[in-house]
Order: C-alpha cells, then sequence, then structure tokens
C-alpha cells in the first residue's frame, strides 16, 4: 500500500501544543506518517540567510525564525511518543549533522531528505553512517546530480527511495511533472514517490494512479494560517478525501482486470444485450432492410443485434407484426 506522510513543517510555528494537536488530526486523517523538520539554527544557518519568501514579521533574520522553530531533545521525545500512540510513524527531515544527532536520540526509522540537501554529501554521509533508510526529495536535483547523490549512497549501502518534486509553493499544474515518475523508477528500479506542494488533492492521486508508492504533502489547519507553506498545503478535510481516494486506487492497482475474460457479466449480458426485432407489421416475402430492423432486451428472444447484417436481403416466410422478435425460422433466402 502506499505510504502516505503528511508534512507538518514549520505549521506548528515553533508551538509544542500545536504540533500535538497536529498529530492528532493526521491520525485521524487517516495517514500513515507525520513529518516534521529538525532545525538547530546555529548549526544550519548564519544571519546572511535571506527569506524563501518574506512572510514573517516578527523574525528579522531567517536564521532568527528556525531558531524559533526549535524544539528540545525532551520536546521532540514527547512529539515521538504521541505519535506512537496514535500509530503515525514519526519522520523528520534534518537540516545539519546535529539534527541528525539529535533525530537518532530520538529515534526515527528512516531520514528524508530535503531537496536543498540532495547536494549535502555531508549530510548524507552522516546519515549513512546510522546505516537507516533514506528518501531523497528530488525538488531542485537534475538527473546528473541525483545519478551523483545516488552513487554516493550506494557505495554506502544505503537503502534509498526518490521523491518527484517541483520546488515551487505551490506547485501549478503545468510544474506538477507526473512524467518524471515513471522516468524515475526505469533510471533508478527503486520505490519512487511523490511530493506534492500543489495545495490540492489531485496530482498526489494522479501520481497514486501512476505508480508513486509515497506520497508527502504539506497539511495545515486553515490556509490562511502564519507560515511559508500555508498556502501550498492541504487541509485536514482534503487530506481525509485524499487518503480515502488514494487507498481506493491502491486496492484497484493490487487487482487488475482480465478484459479478456467477461464470464462474471453473462447474466448482465443477458438481461443488457438486446435481440432483433422488426419495427413495422410486415407481410410473408417481404424483403428484410436495415430500416425494418430494430432491437430489444432481453438477448436471446432473437437474432444477435451483432449479427444483423446476415438478415439483410433475406425474405419473411410468414406475416409479422410491429416490434416482434425476428428468428432465424422466420427467414428465407
Amino acid at each position: 500500500m502506499t505510504l502516505i506522510i503528511a508534512e507538518i513543517a514549520q505549521a506548528h510555528d515553533g508551538s509544542l501544543g500545536m504540533a500535538h494537536a497536529y498529530i492528532d488530526a493526521v491520525a485521524k486523517a487517516g495517514c500513515n506518517a507525520i513529518k516534521f523538520q529538525t532545525h538547530i539554527a546555529e548549526a544550519e544557518s548564519s544571519i546572511h540567510e535571506p527569506f524563501r519568501v518574506k512572510f514573517s514579521k516578527q523574525d528579522d533574520t531567517r536564521m532568527a525564525y528556525w531558531r524559533r522553530m526549535e524544539f528540545t531533545l525532551e520536546q521532540w521525545q514527547e512529539i515521538k511518543t504521541h505519535c506512537d500512540v496514535v500509530g503515525l510513524e514519526f519522520i523528520s527531515s534534518p537540516f545539519s549533522n546535529a539534527a541528525v544527532d539529535l533525530l537518532e536520540k530520538v529515534g526515527v526509522k528512516r531520514y528524508k531528505v530535503g531537496s536543498g540537501e540532495v547536494n549535502n554529501f555531508v549530510l548524507l554521509e552522516k546519515i549513512a553512517q546510522t546505516g537507516k533508510p533514506v528518501i531523497l526529495s528530488s525538488g531542485m536535483s537534475s538527473l546528473e546530480e541525483l545519478d551523483k547523490t545516488i552513487a554516493f549512497l550506494k557505495t554506502r549501502k544505503v537503502d534509498y527511495s526518490i521523491l518527484q518534486c517541483t520546488t515551487a509553493y505551490p506547485t501549478t499544474a503545468q510544474q506538477f511533472g507526473l512524467n518524471v515518475i515513471s522516468e524515475l523508477k526505469e533510471r533508478y528500479n527503486v520505490t519512487i514517490g511523490f511530493s506534492d506542494h500543489s495545495s490540492s488533492i489531485e496530482a498526489c492521486i494522479a501520481a497514486t494512479a501512476l505508480g508513486a508508492e509515497i506520497l508527502e504533502f504539506h497539511v495545515v489547519f486553515n490556509k490562511d494560517m502564519f507560515g511559508p507553506d500555508a498556502k501550498a498545503s492541504l487541509t485536514m478535510d482534503e487530506t481525509s478525501r485524499l487518503v480515502k481516494a488514494v487507498h481506493n486506487i491502491s486496492i484497484a492497482l493490487q487487482n487488475p482486470i482480465d478484459k479478456s475474460d467477461n464470464s462474471d457479466f453473462e447474466k448482465l449480458k443477458s438481461i443488457f444485450e438486446k435481440s432483433l426485432a422488426i419495427n413495422k407489421t410486415l407481410k410473408a416475402g417481404d424483403t428484410i432492410s436495415f430500416s425494418d430492423l430494430e432491437t430489444k432486451k432481453p438477448k436471446g428472444f432473437g437474432i444477435l443485434a451483432s449479427e444483423y447484417e446476415k438478415v439483410i436481403g433475406k425474405k419473411l416466410n410468414r406475416d409479422m407484426s410491429q416490434w416482434e422478435f425476428l428468428n432465424e425460422e422466420d427467414l428465407t433466402d
């Protein structure tokens, strides 16, 4: 089944209480996992880092914003415990080696590497040393760059999967890149997923139908909330609808239909398919033309509708009333 990951990122806005509220909401929506981001401002940023989007009036610098997003080890452990209780896998993307050390203490089964870190071989080396699987987001990477990263991970025997992703917030339909899912599958022969920032459910639904086995998307309680990702997120109601759709599509993909065998429909075919009839009163000796024909339910009371051509040009051997079924014994050459 598809692994469905709801990303909180910074939607909690540094509030531990809000983080816990999101955990309950994501579990209720039916997702498999919840993903946070682990930021340690001093280790990952500097006062020179620019804002991607200047959204905050309370944070003078991007580094100040990351500092406000930090949780302590004890708080992360509380978050992880809450996830365990409600049946969600706890995932968090590290953005520094120090964050990896922290997450190892918290306890994670795999790491998600964000688009901006795919070429950060220092961070990848640190993660590789944990021996845990990696999910790579390919948003800002060319295939050539991905090849180098994959080669790096292979030499370290890291179990990896890749997400097709477009780093745009929100992503437009022209930017989904759904074609890349099959390209990545063919190129790397590993589990491929889809990371979405479209603020709508159709992209993930389409990705599932195209073979994506992991879905990741941002969630938020309300798209008007404060934060850089709110406009590119799904609400909880949208998330619930997406989860239901993805589950149904996953079931469908696991149950292929054999169109060479329609034996299950024999009873229905006998009801819905039709027999030949005539649409006007005719006399014995009249020659049947196409304009004389009609088809009526059910199948089996006259010549099959699909075989109408063989009656054209033949003569009736008896008088027939309008709407009577037409059978072989009514015809003569």
